[in-house]
């Protein structure tokens, strides 16, 4: 949390700091409205923390503004590009999303101005988090593979332990290392600063940090020959194109998409094409649990492979 700390305003980190350590290690987002009380998550629930003794604390224009001179080091020119994309990345691997007055240009958002919501997402890697999913995702290789859930079921903490496992290795099983090429659009899964991963992911990793999926796999399969890419988040019609194309080359893809179940999934316009010829040979279907990942089953397309409810 003391990466946290460093953009969030003296009172709102005393706050947080009288949080009791069993609540603290479970908090999911630090929600920052303008006008509205601060907001803590933990475990998919809501509370409003404040001061001992005092009402719950409701966020100033000037703590806003803190949070943003900490964010942009005072320098909103060089904060451009995050503006655009909503969010940025801090120390750590944490990422802030903002929202506020959107300025476009020719139809595009070229930044965000008047910002006055923050959103605090805790990143924490979970090494072992998807040990369970060796024996059903790797036979004589990396099964393409699609992980499927709702938000904050644990998407993200899988697939970024996967890219661990896959890069170094499993000498117990037999299973060699093997070159990742991570595709990291929201700078979620590596969570990159100046270019650098912030998490363990191994030796055998190369990130393209905050590039669009669909470019960012082709210009991996182009030059960085890796065995298998890592994507976080199909969903558009040129990801799934992506996708294909990898396949085609030989690669094996693991992926991420929103979602209750792979019908669900399997129903969309944009992704039917790739259920239609089998791209995904593995789909790993999760549930919201207090802890992330928790496996609901294991699938083919139309056959199970096994059914593990934890």
């Amino acid at each position: 949390m003391e990466d946290i700390f460093t953009v969030l305003p003296p009172t709102i980190r005393e706050i947080l700091r009288q949080i009791p350590k069993d609540t603290a290690e479970k908090i999911e987002e630090i929600r920052v409205r303008i006008l509205r009380p601060l907001e803590v998550i933990a475990c998919g629930a809501p509370m409003y923390p404040s001061l001992q003794g005092e009402r719950e604390w409701i966020i100033q224009p000037s703590d806003a503004q803190f949070i943003l001179n900490q964010l942009s080091q005072y320098s909103m020119y060089a904060f451009e590009e995050e503006l655009k994309r909503g969010f940025i990345t801090i120390k750590g691997g944490h990422r802030v999303g903002l929202a506020g007055k959107v300025i476009l240009e020719k139809g595009e958002v070229k930044t965000l101005k008047d910002i006055s919501s923050f959103n605090i997402r805790i990143a924490r890697q979970t090494v072992g988090a998807a040990d369970s999913l060796v024996t059903p995702l790797y036979q004589q290789g990396w099964k393409n593979s699609l992980l499927i859930g709702p938000p904050q079921s644990g998407k993200t903490t899988l697939l970024r332990d996967l890219a661990r496992i896959i890069s170094t290795g499993v000498p117990t099983k037999g299973i060699p290392p093997m070159k990742i090429g991570i595709v990291d659009e929201r700078s979620e899964i590596a969570a990159s600063i100046k270019g650098v991963p912030q998490h363990q992911l191994g030796r055998r990793v190369d990130v393209l940090d905050g590039c669009p999926k669909a470019e960012g796999m082709m210009m991996m399969i182009r030059s960085m020959s890796p065995d298998v890419i890592i994507v976080d988040e199909i969903g558009r019609p040129e990801d799934c194109l992506a996708v294909q194309e990898a396949i085609h080359a030989g690669v094996s893809v693991i992926s991420t998409a929103h979602g209750s179940s792979l019908e669900e999934v399997a129903a969309r316009p944009a992704l039917k094409a790739l259920f239609a010829e089998k791209a995904f040979e593995r789909c790993v279907e999760l549930t919201r649990g207090a802890e992330p990942g928790k496996i609901k089953q294991i699938r083919t397309i139309g056959k199970p492979v096994s059914v593990k409810v934890l």
